[in-house]
């Protein structure tokens, strides 16, 4: 029997998702600079007060799958078998994820679409930015706890950062690699070959630590 939770739970993704979906129609309309808060909430029937409190920021509604990658990657630790080293796990999680062809690893006309949205926002380029140390906090918190070290170990920090700048520069290179080719498979194998060559790399930075 669902419960009044489960109904709440339903009805907040429902309102998430129908805010970012009619945001997303606007910013590929008007340009993301050119769209407010008021309208997106007027495209989906909610008040603006409605929209804060599901994004904080106009840009959070644009990177709206953030959150999703976030807990997929504390969910993969979560997970780790005893016998799997802790950066071993964010190697495999990525090439698992490219295998499944999520949204936010795959490249296409709509990723350039939405690369090129990016490039043309000072916002957008900031709140990217931003992201991505705020994903270097959450894998090193995530490597230090699974070796069952304190979240602000040093070395845990390094790893996670020589680990979010493979995969930044893995994601430049193959959205490049697709918008001079238009070739999907050459794309991906741009980024999985950055990818393995990253992770030997940070590997090799932390030989003699329990992450490897």
């Amino acid at each position: 029997m669902k419960t009044s939770n489960d109904r709440r739970t339903r009805k907040r993704l429902a309102t998430r998702q129908a805010i970012a979906t009619a945001a997303t129609a606007l910013f590929k309309a008007k340009g993301f600079d050119n769209v407010t808060v008021d309208e997106i909430a007027q495209a989906a029937d909610v008040g603006r007060m409605t929209v804060f409190n599901h994004f904080s920021r106009k840009e959070d509604i644009f990177f709206d799958r953030y959150k999703d990658a976030q807990e997929l990657l504390q969910e993969a630790f979560l997970q780790r078998q005893p016998s799997v080293p802790a950066l071993e796990v964010l190697h495999r999680l990525v090439h698992r994820l490219i295998e499944e062809k999520v949204p936010y690893l795959t490249f296409s006309p709509e990723s350039q679409a939405f690369v090129a949205t990016v490039e043309a926002s000072d916002s957008l380029k900031a709140r990217a930015r931003a992201i991505r140390d705020e994903l270097v906090d959450t894998v090193a918190r995530a490597l230090a706890g699974c070796v069952a070290l304190d979240k602000a170990d040093a070395d845990a920090r390094l790893a996670a950062g020589l680990i979010l700048a493979a995969w930044s520069t893995a994601l430049r290179q193959a959205h490049g690699t697709y918008r001079q080719h238009h070739d999907e498979k050459a794309a991906e194998a741009d980024f999985v070959a950055i990818i393995d060559k990253g992770h030997i790399a940070v590997t090799a930075a932390m030989a003699g630590t329990p992450y490897v």
